[in-house]
């Protein structure tokens, strides 16, 4: 069984990269909808800086390229690309044993590059082009962690938290965009729902599900119970099932453990909920479950995986 610090830091190395490549997502599509200083635009920024979530940045966003700068190098900011880069170094520094040598080597380079003595004057010259090379660098990041690392338990944990991370982003970016009380505009206007498909990196996979149809409810039955699309809600909460699943089996817990039956409920709710439940009772609910459940989940395997007594581990 693996040592619970080891997990532990596993677990948030992969929340804080896939928080750190969401904020460079939505920032980098917030600042391509200013260039057109329109009613769209500001209905794009109203909706990357709610889905943030970090009151600092709601309340001192200026101009969308301030409020994308401090996304970007805010230090106390808890969903900045700085701070979320910086954890997660420092979880895989204390356990550099336990991931490879083209993990570390890509998230450190990240790291230097956004903390780096140029690094604003790089996002002053060509914000676009920092912001795409934060994101292709976690790719790589993501992909070196597939290739190069087993698939044993420490995946599992790093997955886990990815996973669990992406689920609850998404759902706050559907929530911020179509939630009440706020839904009206985004539901009217066809360039907030593309960049709202953009945010998601949902773009091309929605064209080739439903070509040139881009309607509000498709957005969020697709966002919600795709099967096949990997930022879909559906996708992400069948992982965490199945990632649940395999880590109860190392840990040894009788029957299924707590996070494992959790994310067994959650995934069958969106397996068998669709959209004529939505046209029905709105987004709002389904969100709001996603949300508090995914809460749940994460207290569920730190209280079965991390912090757990002693004695549950010792032999009868």
């Amino acid at each position: 069984m693996m040592l619970t610090r080891v997990a532990d830091g596993l677990y948030w190395i992969g929340r804080y990269v896939e928080r750190a490549e969401h904020t460079a997502r939505l920032a980098d599509v917030m600042l391509n909808a200013s260039l057109d200083h329109s009613d769209s635009a500001a209905e794009t920024a109203r909706i990357a800086l709610k889905a943030i979530g970090d009151p600092k940045v709601m309340a001192a966003r200026g101009t969308p390229f301030e409020a994308a700068m401090d996304l970007a190098f805010d230090r106390e900011g808890i969903s900045s690309i700085v701070t979320s880069l910086a954890q997660a170094r420092e979880n895989a520094r204390q356990m550099r044993d336990q991931i490879t040598t083209e993990m570390w080597e890509q998230l450190n380079a990240l790291y230097l590059d956004i903390t780096g003595p140029g690094s604003r004057l790089a996002f002053d010259q060509g914000s676009s082009s920092f912001l795409h090379r934060m994101v292709a660098g976690l790719h790589l990041f993501k992909g070196a962690s597939e290739a190069t690392m087993s698939h044993g338990e420490g995946w599992r944990y790093l997955s886990l938290g990815a996973f669990l991370e992406r689920a609850q982003l998404i759902a706050r970016l559907l929530d911020a965009a179509f939630g009440k009380p706020s839904a009206g505009d985004t539901e009217r206007d066809h360039l907030v729902q593309v960049s709202l498909l953009r945010m998601a990196c949902a773009l091309e996979p929605y064209l080739r599900a439903h070509t040139s149809d881009i309607k509000p409810a498709l957005i969020l039955e697709f966002l919600l119970f795709n099967k096949e699309f990997p930022r879909s809600i559906r996708f992400t909460t069948a992982r965490i099932e199945e990632h649940a699943r395999a880590l109860s089996q190392h840990a040894e817990t009788a029957g299924a453990s707590a996070p494992e039956r959790l994310a067994g409920r959650l995934s069958a709710l969106l397996e068998f909920t669709d959209g004529s439940d939505l046209a029905t009772n709105g987004a709002s609910e389904i969100l709001r479950t996603v949300t508090l459940e995914c809460g749940r989940i994460h207290e569920a395997i730190h209280d079965t995986f991390v912090a757990y007594p002693i004695e549950r581990r010792l032999p009868a």
